[in-house]
């Protein structure tokens, strides 16, 4: 791993321990409105989370501090989730998405989620406790090198994490690897929908609030094709260029990314 790849990933890390950090002790942590911020107000989470696509229902359906206001969209609404499945979600901060998948697979299916900061997973496992949600576990990892066994899953799911890593390639190899054949990509993400300018790219700001790490739609799909995947479907959201606009106000950044829905299928034959 290359010093810079390293330096970006200690500063996510770092960021979000803050994020989980602020947001136990009910104060604020950066805007209320970024990807990498977090309000003390629930009902302003549960206005950035519908805004995002999920619904009221979906709110009220996990424990108390799950819904961090994070995000970028709702991955569920495109993973087609069946009862008894094997679901992982990368990157499953507060686990706020991990219980809404725990129950679309029911008691005879199983969720997994996986975070790198150490603060985010005692959130969650808190939370899981809380929620009485037996059939979710979550592991302290990297997604890059994931916790999980060979053809463990029926659905990998991400929301705008995929985007922090700074070594895309190896999230992907890792999510094919860890699918059953046949098995389901659901993302949803911050893509570029033109070449970002470098001062952007290199803007740790913009790094840690899901921006400046997009990759553009075609690079992404290389590496999803290289990975392995077929049926790959990559759909930016030209409505989020809105909410974009509010994670870094006056930056123009949303002239440049988009949110998106990314979804990929590990061929039945592997």
């Amino acid at each position: 791993m290359s010093v810079k790849a390293d330096q970006i990933r200690q500063h996510v890390r770092k960021s979000y321990a803050q994020v989980a950090e602020a947001n136990n002790r009910g104060s604020c942590c950066g805007q209320a409105e970024s990807c990498c911020g977090v309000s003390d107000d629930a009902a302003i989470n549960a206005l950035i989370s519908t805004r995002l696509g999920y619904t009221e229902e979906d709110l009220a359906r996990v424990p108390e501090g799950a819904d961090m206001g994070l995000g970028c969209g709702n991955p569920k609404a495109i993973a087609e989730l069946q009862p008894g499945e094997v679901v992982i979600d990368l990157g499953s901060g507060g686990g706020f998405d991990a219980f809404l998948a725990a129950q679309e697979v029911g008691e005879e299916g199983h969720v997994i989620g996986v975070d790198m900061t150490p603060a985010m997973i005692s959130k969650a496992r808190a939370n899981a406790e809380k929620g009485r949600f037996t059939n979710v576990e979550f592991r302290l990892g990297e997604i890059e090198h994931l916790p999980v066994a060979d053809s463990a899953a029926d659905v990998v799911m991400s929301n705008c994490v995929i985007n922090l890593s700074p070594d895309k390639p190896q999230v992907f190899c890792e999510a094919f690897r860890v699918l059953k054949p046949g098995g389901r990509l659901a993302i949803s993400d911050v893509v570029a929908t033109a070449v970002m300018p470098e001062e952007m790219k290199n803007d740790p700001y913009l790094h840690a609030g899901c921006m400046a790490g997009a990759e553009l739609i075609e690079d992404l799909e290389c590496m999803l094709s290289t990975a392995g995947f077929c049926h790959i479907s990559i759909v930016p959201k030209d409505e989020s260029r809105e909410f974009i606009r509010d994670w870094a106000p006056e930056r123009g950044v949303e002239n440049y990314v988009a949110s998106a829905f990314i979804k990929a299928v590990k061929p039945a034959a592997c």
